[in-house]
């Protein structure tokens, strides 16, 4: 993991400190003042490209955004280090270039300074430390810089590199560590922040079913992060071959400790592959019935219209019989259950409960329209049903149901129509003596009548 000398010093050569009298001494020089006319004009140039495109792109309405940040800060420092590097080939073949290497590492320094900052804000848009951390990573960088500059971080450097931490039969230095570590947290902010903006890309793409476009997302994550790990651990030196050891350990582990992590992330990407539940699907599943808010690797987001999320996991949806009402389509039949009494015009009852669910703007006129029907001739009056479909069933059932109900008795009351209450026939079965306590009967009687509903 020891760095080598040849390459410290190409990069010193291409990077070359400050030197106070040399800066003197070249604007004392007409080749000089070319030189650092190149750099003014460079800057000047990637400001106006950078300045136009962020204009035109305003007007267009079309600026590539991860996050809360855009990739369109990267054009002036990008475009900037292009136009130096170009200079710097074609101006040392007359002379050395002094003004244009050191603005070399600054430019370097702004562009990893707004890259990372906004792989940032592509993978944590919402966190409250980002502008903390923006600040951290810009007073970090330009430090460096300066320390870079003026010469001393060439003498901490050697300082870290030559304290050495022994690890089993080896002997690594702070600085290698340092690299390490800064290695693998670049390639990884780099790799979520590029995966953001896939992801943001494929969730936008109409023409793809949601459940693939969710799929896709996370395979696309997950293959990124796998391939940034790797050339992370190649890069500091690491020798990949060691993690074979570390893969066999983890099939054991998944075999003994997590056999049911494991089966919810394969049950997870079955669920996507064969797209039986997508997002906004109506399910019912474990008694729980909602729409589905969130699918993910693990678990599937179940949110009741009372507004409760149930977490479901992935393996209850595999293994267990899960309703789907909006499968292959969102309608739904909803059946209202009314009896009326014996008295009544059953043709009349039908239609008006027809007319009733008619009203209702939710309910749909065509193909199938509502219709009543007579169920059955029960103990106190006639049972009536009346059945209607809904396309929008994530906006209830209960209030439907409550909105026809009160319109059929409206109009049951306006025609006279009656909802019988409960029937019961009392017959006294024996002779009662016909001079004890004649009163008493007549007054039970009478009691009775009066209590016996009509109909």
């Amino acid at each position: 993991m020891r760095g080598s000398p040849g390459r410290s010093g190409k990069i010193a050569a291409m990077f070359p400190t400050i030197d106070f009298p040399l800066v003197e001494h070249a604007l004392t020089r007409p080749a000089g003042w070319i030189d650092l006319a190149l750099v003014i004009a460079c800057f000047a140039l990637g400001w106006f490209v950078d300045r136009r495109v962020r204009l035109k792109a305003d007007a267009a309405h079309d600026v590539i955004r991860v996050g809360a940040g855009g990739v369109n800060r990267l054009i002036f420092p990008l475009l900037t280090l292009v136009l130096l590097v170009i200079a710097s080939v074609l101006y040392q073949r007359y002379r050395t270039p002094f003004f244009l290497a050191l603005a070399l590492p600054a430019v370097v320094a702004l562009a990893v300074i707004r890259l990372f900052v906004y792989a940032l804000r592509g993978v944590f848009p919402r966190a409250s430390w980002l502008a903390t951390s923006e600040r951290a990573v810009s007073f970090a960088v330009w430090g460096l810089l300066l320390l870079y500059f003026l010469g001393i971080l060439h003498d901490i450097a050697a300082d870290l590199d030559a304290l050495v931490i022994p690890i089993a039969k080896s002997h690594v230095s702070v600085l290698d560590i340092g690299k390490a570590v800064l290695v693998v947290l670049l390639t990884l902010a780099i790799t979520l922040w590029i995966s953001g903006f896939i992801e943001g890309r494929l969730m936008r793409a109409e023409q793809l079913d949601s459940s693939l476009r969710a799929l896709a997302a996370k395979a696309v994550r997950a293959v990124l992060l796998i391939l940034a790990v790797l050339i992370a651990l190649n890069a500091v030196g690491i020798d990949l071959t060691l993690l074979s050891v570390f893969g066999g350990a983890l099939g054991v582990g998944i075999g003994l400790g997590l056999q049911k992590l494991a089966s919810n992330y394969i049950a997870g990407f079955t669920i996507l592959l064969d797209r039986s539940i997508r997002l906004g699907d109506m399910i019912t599943v474990d008694n729980r019935f909602g729409v589905v808010s969130k699918v993910t690797a693990r678990y599937v987001v179940v949110r009741s219209l009372d507004g409760v999320e149930a977490v479901v996991p992935n393996e209850t949806l595999v293994t267990t019989t899960v309703l789907n009402h909006s499968y292959s389509t969102r309608e739904i039949r909803i059946g209202v259950p009314i009896q009326v009494s014996y008295g009544s015009d059953l043709e009349l009852a039908l239609r008006l409960m027809e007319g009733a669910a008619l009203a209702e703007a939710r309910v749909l006129k065509a193909p199938n329209p509502p219709a009543a029907f007579v169920i059955r001739f029960a103990d106190s009056g006639v049972d009536l049903e009346l059945g209607f479909w809904i396309n929008d069933p994530e906006n209830g059932q209960a209030n439907l149901r409550s909105a026809v109900y009160l319109a059929v008795w409206r109009a049951f009351q306006a025609h006279g129509i009656d909802i019988p209450f409960p029937q019961r026939e009392v017959r006294i079965v024996g002779g009662v003596p016909a001079a004890a306590d004649a009163a008493g009967t007549v007054g039970e009687r009478t009691t009775a009548a009066a209590t016996m509903p009509k109909g």
